[in-house]
């Protein structure tokens, strides 16, 4: 048996004459969707398979859908005769294009076979003598293919080896997504030993130290592994040392390092090749002159091995020298190895005779972290999701590592000032201020990838944002979250109810979620709340619905906020939490302040006329009764409608109540979603929930807790008290409640995937104002049992994912374009088309 090896993503060529079986050997090595046939589509471009004058339109059209399936990262198979350079050169190019490894199989059947495969054929009407110049192009490719760029070449004789074969996927060098960490990252350490030794002694690793009292290794004993973004070497006074010290943490298992530029220079001096002795060259190269050959030869065999770079944790880290956009993650190509190594440029030199670079962070939108160096900074900056490590230790710095995943920084400094700088160390000037919001940014069809997934937001949605967010919304500056939409539960079956706890739980169950909070669902408006301890960067603060409107407007909203500033600074908030500013998510009682209005028109007037309408019909009706009329069945129906109006009234009623400014408001908070340089998407419901108890305690005029159960789903008797807990709260007028994973805002399932941040379990009696007033008869309550939550669902996920990106955007202090893009798609999620009763 002979086993093939082919990369996971790579353009797998197939080549042999007519006859020689590659299309049967495709459909039994690979799925129907990774094979492009040309006869295939030949027949999609002339209707004929055979039809060899339109075998240029047909090679134009699978060229491009083979273009489109890799930059998708689709293995694809190219099922054709490839036997003429031109043909493959097509192929070659178009795998060049997405930095993928062409891989070609070759299936050599005696000329036999093939013929007598041919004739079977109906279809095949070319003479033996096709077939023969066909074999000799056959036997002029075998010492061509790997010339012309395929970097495997397979090759198959005989049916028998053809028929025994077998494909075995191999994965690319760079692919080491099953090393889940935690990892520190250390930046450009440049020949700084001490430095490095310093470092990792304060990440909490142990150096282990040879006879001579080097240091040879470092193991963490928590198990972490250190990686290093490359440039190990030059400039600093100990290049052989920090070799010595992390050749054997890789050899060790105790590290991995991808290679910097620097490496790679060193790598063609050492093998003879005229390199310049520039750049800190000169004094490496005088550092290995007194080291053993035996550890040259090493440290050469060693960056001859390194990989440009890694993706790590799932996809979910990359680690490169020079940084690395998202089309080249996980890719082989040689551009993919210079961009990881040098970046990119702009073509340009500065006033320092060094290159420009271009600022590729800014436009990064890719869902992994990506961490790198190679461009001195005094400080880390975030930008994206990104980060640069190299803080120019050498330069007289600092040596910088990030702590993953806790995106914790830990840096030491430079003893010394060791090489002098060609510039002087300085922020990277961003290719815009940060404050500068293009229209660009967010309007048109757009597709946005951050770290909770990946959405494609319509033209149309984007436009009906714009209207709002133009004419009705708070300063941008000052929007920096939107609540996301929430789902109900499933729906129930328990007669009577259309919603229940016993879904709600069931759904979580189903999740693998085994505690939940269930809170009081407080019926009045959302209203986000972002304070200052004083005026700042926000302007003291801001209070806004879900949609991103001011809440009242001035002056009741600078009332509340100042009592809100009042309760934080009384609960001591400022200091334990080490903010000046803090956001909340709660909800604005009654119902009737904000929503008086709507009140009036739309509910009122439908109870209004029931209740006017009904005791004139029932009197109707008992007069044609005492008639002899036969209307007793009737006169059922109406008095049930009575009453279900009256429930009707009573229901909104309770949700109804005077104010007179802020005198009679209140404000129930349920969650801080995040302070200064910090979110707190991580935290429990239980610290949110003790958080909005203090402030309660702080001014409990003002502020409405939030009854709530704490319910271990596997304890049935919890899961009986919560039920009993709902039953009473909706039966005394309550809207119902909101079940939340126990973990908090950032909860994942077992699988990986994002929780759905709440499920809604609505009263039966609330639902009258959603539903309308005879809702719960049976013939109602059975088409409402039909209804759809899964594109509801979709877009609470959508929403939620968006809003912890932008609270990490806001933590790390993201521009505000980028900031503001990401609520942006929040608001314009709103015109997706979903029922707005669910």
């Amino acid at each position: 048996m002979t086993v093939l090896d082919i990369p996971e993503l790579a353009l797998v060529a197939l080549v042999g004459v007519s006859g020689s079986g590659k299309s049967t050997f495709a459909r039994r090595h690979f799925a129907p969707s990774q094979v492009l046939s040309s006869d295939t589509f030949r027949g999609l471009v002339a209707d004929d398979e055979n039809d060899q004058s339109a075998s240029a339109d047909a090679f134009d059209a699978l060229h491009h859908v083979a273009a489109i399936r890799l930059r998708r990262g689709l293995l694809t198979v190219v099922d054709a005769t490839n036997l003429q350079p031109h043909a493959r050169a097509g192929l070659i190019r178009v795998a060049r294009e997405h930095d993928v490894l062409p891989v070609a199989i070759v299936l050599d059947v005696p000329e036999t076979v093939a013929w007598e495969r041919t004739e079977a054929r109906a279809d095949r009407t070319h003479g033996r003598q096709v077939l023969n110049r066909m074999r000799r192009d056959l036997r002029q490719s075998y010492g061509r293919l790997a010339r012309e760029g395929f970097r495997k070449v397979h090759v198959l004789r005989g049916v028998e080896e053809i028929d025994a074969a077998e494909v075995r996927y191999e994965k690319l060098f760079n692919d080491r997504r099953e090393l889940t960490g935690p990892f520190d990252v250390v930046g450009d350490v440049h020949g700084c030993r001490t430095e490095l030794e310093a470092l990792l002694s304060r990440l909490g690793y142990v150096l282990r130290h040879d006879d001579a009292g080097r240091p040879v290794d470092a193991a963490h004993p928590s198990g972490r592994t250190a990686v290093f973004v490359g440039d190990l070497v030059d400039r600093g006074p100990d290049s052989p040392g920090v070799l010595r010290l992390v050749m054997g943490m890789v050899a060790a298992g105790h590290a991995i390092c991808v290679p910097g530029n620097h490496e790679q220079k060193l790598l063609r001096k050492l093998r003879g090749r005229d390199v310049r002795l520039t750049h800190g060259l000169a004094e490496t190269m005088e550092q290995l002159a007194a080291e053993p050959p035996e550890f040259v030869a090493g440290v050469e065999t060693f960056i001859d091995g390194l990989v440009s770079h890694y993706v790590l944790d799932g996809g979910r880290l990359v680690v490169a020298h020079a940084g690395l956009k998202e089309a080249y993650q996980g890719r082989a190509s040689g551009r993919v190895r210079s961009f990881a190594l040098y970046g990119e440029t702009t073509g340009e030199t500065d006033e320092y005779g060094l290159p420009v670079r271009y600022p590729w962070a800014r436009d990064y939108r890719g869902s992994a972290m990506v961490v790198y160096g190679h461009t001195p900074t005094p400080e880390p900056e975030w930008v994206n999701n990104t980060i640069c490590l190299d803080t120019g230790c050498v330069f007289g710095g600092q040596l910088t590592a990030l702590r993953y995943p806790e995106k914790e920084l830990v840096a030491v400094p430079a003893v010394k000032e060791w090489y002098a700088p060609a510039r002087p160390l300085f922020p990277v000037a961003p290719a815009r201020p940060d404050t500068v919001l293009d229209l660009a940014d967010v309007t048109g069809r757009r597709h946005l990838t951050h770290a909770y997934g990946s959405l494609t937001v319509p033209a149309e949605n984007a436009a009906a944002a714009l209207e709002v967010m133009s004419r009705f919304a708070v300063d941008p500056g000052r929007l920096v979250w939107l609540p996301p939409t929430m789902a109900p539960c499933s729906t129930s079956t328990v007669d009577g109810f259309l919603e229940h706890p016993a879904e709600a739980f069931a759904d979580y169950r189903a999740a693998g979620v085994d505690r939940v909070v269930c809170e009081e669902k407080h019926m009045g408006s959302r209203a986000v709340v972002l304070v200052e301890r004083e005026p700042g960067r926000f302007g003291g603060g801001v209070v806004h619905t879900r949609t991103g409107r001011p809440f009242f407007g001035p002056p009741l909203d600078d009332e509340l906020l100042a009592r809100v500033r009042a309760a934080v600074t009384a609960a001591g908030l400022w200091a334990e939490l080490d903010t000046d500013w803090l956001l909340l998510d709660a909800e604005l009682l009654p119902w009737s302040a904000k929503a008086g209005g709507l009140i009036r028109e739309q509910y009122a007037g439908v109870g209004a006329a029931g209740r006017a309408a009904l005791p004139a019909v029932l009197a109707a009706l008992d007069t044609a009764a005492g008639r002899g009329l036969p209307v007793d069945a009737l006169r059922d129906r109406m008095a049930g409608r009575a009453a279900e109006v009256t429930a009707y009234s009573a229901a909104y009623r309770a949700y109804v109540r005077p104010t007179d400014g802020l005198r009679g408001v209140t404000l129930a908070p349920f969650a801080a979603l995040a302070g200064a340089g910090v979110s707190y998407a991580d935290r429990d419901h239980g610290w949110h929930l003790a958080l909005a108890d203090r402030l309660c305690a702080a001014d409990p005029e003002f502020f409405t807790p939030t009854r709530r159960r704490v319910v271990d789903l596997g304890d049935e008797s919890a899961v009986a008290d919560a039920t009993q807990w709902w039953l009473t709260l909706t039966a005394a007028g309550g809207e119902g409640m909101v079940v939340k994973p126990h973990a908090g805002l950032a909860a994942r399932s077992p699988k990986g995937s994002l929780l759905q941040p709440g499920i809604k379990c609505r009263g039966r009696e609330y639902l009258r104002i959603i539903y309308g007033p005879g809702y719960t008869e049976a013939a109602q309550l059975a088409a409402l049992r039909r209804r759809s939550l899964g594109r509801k669902r979709g877009l609470a996920l959508r929403e939620h994912g968006l809003g912890l990106a932008a609270l990490d955007a806001l933590a790390e202090d993201a521009p505000l374009w980028r900031r503001h893009e990401l609520v942006f798609a929040i608001l314009a999620c709103e015109s997706e088309p979903v029922d707005p009763r669910l």
